[in-house]
C-alpha cells in the first residue's frame, strides 16, 4: 500500500506565506510525477503545480511567481511554498502522487488533504 500525507497548512494573512509538505510511504519502488491540487468551496478540484522526477515544474497561470513547486527524491517528499497568498487561494490542498510500487504496479494516490484559509 501505499500513503500520502500532508502537512502544513494554516490560517494565514493575505500577502503571507505558507509552505505545504507531503510525503509519500508504504510499498514503493518508484514516485514519478508528484502535484498539488486545491478545492476551494463549491469549485471543482484544480491543479496547482507539478513536478516530474527530473524536476520540471509547471504551474497553473493563477500562482506562477507566487508558488514554488520542489521535492526531494531520497526522502519522497513534495512541497510547496506559498507566497504572496491571497483570499482566493483558500482551499483544502491535496498532494497527489504516479507511484510504481514494489510488485510493479503503477497508480495515482493522493493525500487526505490539508487546509489553507488565507483572510483579507
Amino acid at each position: 500500500q501505499v500513503q500520502l500525507v500532508e502537512f502544513g497548512g494554516g490560517l494565514v494573512q493575505a500577502g503571507g506565506s505558507l509552505r505545504l509538505s507531503c510525503a509519500a510511504s508504504g510499498s514503493i519502488d518508484r514516485v514519478n510525477d508528484m502535484g498539488w491540487y486545491r478545492q476551494a468551496p463549491g469549485k471543482q478540484r484544480e491543479l496547482v503545480a507539478t513536478i516530474t522526477s527530473g524536476g520540471s515544474q509547471s504551474y497553473t497561470d493563477s500562482v506562477k511567481g507566487r508558488f514554488a513547486i520542489s521535492r526531494d527524491n531520497a526522502k519522497r517528499m513534495v512541497y510547496l511554498q506559498m507566497s504572496s497568498l491571497k483570499p482566493e487561494d483558500t482551499a483544502v490542498y491535496y498532494c497527489n502522487a504516479d507511484v510504481r510500487s514494489i510488485w510493479s504496479r503503477s497508480g495515482v494516490y493522493w493525500g487526505q488533504g490539508t487546509q489553507v484559509t488565507v483572510s483579507s
